[in-house]
């Protein structure tokens, strides 16, 4: 790898550092009763309103529709997350000090991986708190689901759910872009060159 590929790998790794203090993910909903909105800012190892009171207006919300109590220490997820986060900081200054491309490419193929996986994990877990309702709910439409969306916009009754990445997941989405840019340039400008 040439030094500056080197050195904004390096950068790149350490910026991800910022995923810890950071949200990594922001649900939105808004509605007519609630003018100012709630939401829920999912981080690295920890779930909290947007605003003091969000995460138990919407427990108390999804209460009378039979969705399952949001508690954060019931999430496994959200114990091992900050591990596998330390992981890939650590593959990809092992990559940068190392200086090969194909330490580079691992580093690329096992982040994607990981982003693939926490996106399904967290659509299995999306999925699970908005169809799998409790049957004595005290509100019941028949055929209703009240999944948020992983990515976009999307109207649950009377609520327009809305999820993006948040400061620290735009930060993980940068390092991969980063991180694929670094492989496209490295291996143009040396095609057939050993690692």
């Amino acid at each position: 790898m040439t030094r500056s590929s080197r050195l904004i790998l390096a950068a790149v790794a350490l910026a991800m550092a910022l995923a810890y203090p950071l949200p990594l993910w922001h649900i939105a909903l808004q509605a007519p009763q609630y003018p100012e909105g709630l939401g829920l800012y999912i981080a690295i190892d920890r779930i909290e309103g947007e605003n003091p009171h969000d995460l138990s207006s919407i427990n108390n919300l999804n209460h009378y529709i039979g969705m399952k109590v949001i508690t954060p220490e019931d999430i496994p997820e959200l114990r091992f997350m900050p591990y596998i986060l330390a992981g890939l900081i650590g593959l990809g200054l092992v990559a940068a000090l190392a200086g090969r491309r194909w330490l580079l490419a691992t580093w690329v193929v096992v982040f994607a991986a990981g982003s693939l996986a926490g996106l399904a994990d967290f659509y299995r877990w999306t999925y699970d708190y908005g169809h799998n309702l409790d049957p004595h709910a005290i509100i019941k439409i028949p055929g209703m689901s009240y999944q948020p969306p992983i990515i976009g916009g999307k109207q649950l009754l009377n609520f327009h759910a809305s999820s993006w990445p948040a400061a620290g997941g735009w930060i993980l989405v940068g390092a991969m872009l980063v991180g694929v840019a670094l492989v496209v340039r490295e291996y143009r400008a040396r095609p057939g060159a050993a690692a």
